[in-house]
């Protein structure tokens, strides 16, 4: 148990590990330490991250568990570091004493949610994705969370569905599904439809969808294009690796292309959440390429 929790106990546990006269002979002579009460590490040493994580949710009540992105993280995630420890608390349990971390109270902490053997003790993945989404103030990194887990091959749709079930009424939840179906790609026309209620709007002709174009590496297809103008534009539902970054991207280079090549890149997202940017960007993509309508 010492190696599996990183040199960290709880007291009853160090006792039972060493006796109480030990325990309390290292404790006093400074070999070991008790960062909080109820915790002890074998050691007198700095403690490592892991070990903090541990302190921290050992120093909870029975039945805590890590949540959100730092259960995430020791599930695979990659690419969002939680500022603080994220732990979530049975029910009506007692905040423990602790500053520096992030708590919240779940009455659904089963093996539908948790690990049954998994150390440290945290919650599935599905569940750990939605919290972290539903936990973030900024609706980009929300979809982010959502999108990175399935990109990185750590969740299925259906898993992430499952535990929103469960989740009850929460902040971004719709965002939250809106995003675990764009990684399935489920609703692959649905962005295309939003954006063509953005060009009705501005009333720019009717474009040719799907155009397939031939290029030196293959045949691909464009969502929507305009030949008369030499324009086209692409909506993407998931991003690249860099993910946070992946929508601002888009739209840097969208401004990039307005006087240079003639290709907008939208992101599902920006059409649906952004459609003021998205108008503002087509329509001057159109002026410049002498649309007078």
């Amino acid at each position: 148990m010492r190696e599996r929790q990183s040199a960290v106990l709880t007291t009853a546990e160090a006792n039972r590990l060493f006796g109480e006269g030990r325990v309390r002979a290292q404790i006093t002579g400074r070999r070991w330490q008790r960062p909080v009460r109820g915790v002890v590490v074998t050691h007198n040493g700095p403690l490592t991250p892991d070990q903090i994580v541990w302190v921290h949710l050992l120093a909870c009540p029975p039945g805590s568990v890590l949540g959100g992105l730092s259960a995430a993280a020791y599930d695979g995630l990659t690419g969002f570091v939680p500022a603080v420890p994220c732990l979530v608390l049975p029910d009506g349990a007692r905040r423990p004493p602790l500053d520096g971390i992030e708590v919240h109270w779940s009455t659904y902490l089963d093996d539908r949610d948790v690990h049954p053997s998994r150390s440290p003790r945290r919650t599935r993945i599905a569940r750990s994705l939605v919290d972290a989404a539903s936990w973030s103030e900024r609706e980009r990194r929300a979809r982010a969370v959502i999108l990175a887990g399935a990109q990185q091959g750590l969740v299925r749709t259906s898993h992430l569905r499952d535990a929103l079930s469960r989740r009850g009424s929460c902040r971004h939840r719709a965002l939250i599904v809106e995003s675990f179906l764009d990684a399935a790609g489920g609703i692959q026309s649905l962005p295309e439809r939003d954006f063509d209620t953005i060009r009705r709007t501005l009333r720019l002709p009717e474009p040719t969808r799907q155009r397939p174009v031939r290029r030196g590496d293959g045949r691909y297809f464009l969502d929507v294009a305009w030949d008369e103008y030499d324009l086209a534009v692409e909506i993407h539902g998931i991003p690249h690796l860099a993910v946070l970054q992946w929508d601002a991207d888009l739209m840097r280079a969208n401004e990039i292309v307005i006087g240079g090549p003639k290709l907008l890149i939208f992101s599902s997202y920006a059409v649906r959440h952004q459609s003021e940017v998205v108008a503002d960007q087509l329509l001057r993509l159109f002026r410049n390429a002498g649309w007078r309508g």
